[in-house]
């Protein structure tokens, strides 16, 4: 795995630890290359976006879990992002540490796993 701030020119593999999604990526960090202004509040996992021949467009990827540290897409039924990253896990474990918006989102995304699952 590159360290913060680095950009490859070879793609290196990002993989999702909750879901397995997969994709190459080229920069980790939180200001993309090519991008004058725009810095994030985590780490990202970021490939140039495969869909325009625009240098500073760009797709993330993902970022790690703030508690847990795992590797986690930007999915909804992977993590949400709150402040910092977290997995779903994680998130529905410290559901009361969120605000009551945040946590009516969290039961839903609960359902909605559920929904999928048994079908």
């Amino acid at each position: 795995m590159m360290q913060p701030g680095e950009e490859s020119s070879s793609k290196v593999k990002f993989e999702c630890q909750l879901c397995g999604f997969t994709a190459p990526y080229s920069y980790y960090g939180q200001k993309p290359p090519n991008s004058r202004s725009i810095v994030f509040l985590e780490e990202c996992f970021i490939m140039k976006d495969p869909f325009t021949p625009e240098k500073g467009k760009f797709l993330i990827l993902g970022s790690h879990c703030s508690l847990c540290n795992k590797i986690t897409c930007v999915n909804g039924d992977c993590s949400i992002f709150y402040t910092r990253r977290f997995c779903l896990p994680c998130a529905k474990s410290a559901i009361q540490d969120f605000p009551k918006e945040l946590q009516h989102e969290l039961e839903k995304r609960k359902l909605s796993q559920k929904t999928k699952s048994s079908s």
